[in-house]
């Protein structure tokens, strides 16, 4: 079990022992389902891992006419990785419907599997343009309970719910090793990949983000296009009133800018800007960006807000609803809410 420290001294804990431990002392999963649904996950993290850590190879193969001996290789990279937590989670029972950023509309269970209590909303593999540079990409879920009620398939109110209503989110970080970071509401922890043994073992247990934060992570590359409140937030976290100035680090793949500023301390921040009517209400999605990432930060101390308000309060009007987003050590997110709501004076 984890001792006074957080930490789980003299074992090797493989991610399905930890869930399960925490599911016997706290008692919040007693059917199981919820622990299974995470396996589920889990297993589709194994799954991607293996294709993007191939690289362009399977296309390299391709085009040399080596037989392919699995037809999920002439998958472009995003596909695979929708198909296999698609595949993976549609006849289990575990759930009532599905959502994922790559589709319109919710995606209900096949009439011919029986449904269940929770609905999964899912990136499956955000930070994609990156990948031809070898850049880490992510994969993000939320994990919410059924509203309506019966045996029924889920409907879209079901998909449509607060973050504050989260009973778990996670995501997994494709990088120079894999990790799956998630939280059922009971502390942050991370699991790296040994892709020798194929398992998932506990390296980051009870993750709390430092209270001396280190960076700053925006594109300012949009700064032309930002509305003045947010030229001075960042002016301030630069040291512009004579604080200690915060360092840029900007990756441009949310997973991976979000995950270092979880463990070094600091805030990421996409702004409404000017650039086209639709930024100028957020670029990032609500459902499978934003509130997954705030509940994750919340639970690790932090916080997230639009610039207005807590992001896990926002009421989603559509599945892709988009906001701004501010995420990190709460001060700094606070910071940045009163300069958006009165330009810092």
């Amino acid at each position: 079990m984890v001792d006074d420290n957080g930490s789980m001294a003299n074992k090797i804990v493989t991610i399905e022992r930890y869930i399960f431990e925490q599911q016997i002392s706290n008692d919040s999963d007693d059917t199981g389902e919820l622990t299974n649904l995470l396996y589920d996950l889990a297993l589709s993290a194994k799954y991607i891992a293996k294709r993007t850590n191939r690289g362009d190879l399977p296309e390299i193969l391709g085009a040399m006419s080596i037989p392919q001996t699995d037809a999920d290789e002439q998958m472009d990279l995003n596909q695979y990785a929708e198909t296999i937590i698609h595949r993976l989670n549609d006849h289990t029972g575990r759930l009532a419907v599905m959502a994922s950023e790559e589709h319109a509309h919710i995606i209900p269970i096949p009439e011919r599997y029986p449904t269940g209590e929770y609905v999964l909303l899912y990136d499956p593999l955000d930070g994609l343009s990156n990948i031809d540079y070898n850049v880490s990409i992510g994969t993000i879920f939320a994990i919410y309970k059924r509203m309506s009620t019966g045996n029924a398939h889920g409907t879209l109110d079901d998909c449509l719910q607060k973050g504050a209503n989260l009973v778990a989110a996670g995501y997994v970080i494709y990088g120079s090793s894999t990790m799956l970071v998630y939280s059922t509401g009971n502390g942050v922890h991370g699991f790296t990949l040994d892709p020798v043994i194929g398992e998932f073992l506990l390296s980051h247990p009870n993750i709390k983000i430092p209270s001396t934060p280190r960076y700053y992570s925006v594109n300012q590359g949009y700064q032309i296009h930002w509305p003045e409140p947010t030229e001075r937030f960042t002016k301030w976290l630069q040291g512009g009133d004579g604080r200690e100035p915060l360092s840029l680090r900007y990756i441009g793949s949310l997973v991976a800018d979000f995950h270092r500023n979880l463990l070094a301390g600091g805030i990421f921040y996409y702004p409404a800007d000017t650039k086209n009517s639709e930024r100028q209400k957020g670029k990032l999605h609500l459902l499978y960006e934003a509130g997954p990432l705030a509940f994750l930060a919340e639970q690790a101390g932090g916080y997230a807000s639009d610039g207005c308000q807590r992001i896990l309060d926002i009421q989603p009007t559509d599945l892709h609803h988009r906001v701004p987003f501010y995420v990190g050590n709460r001060e700094l997110v606070e910071q940045a809410e009163k300069f958006m709501r009165d330009g810092g004076e």
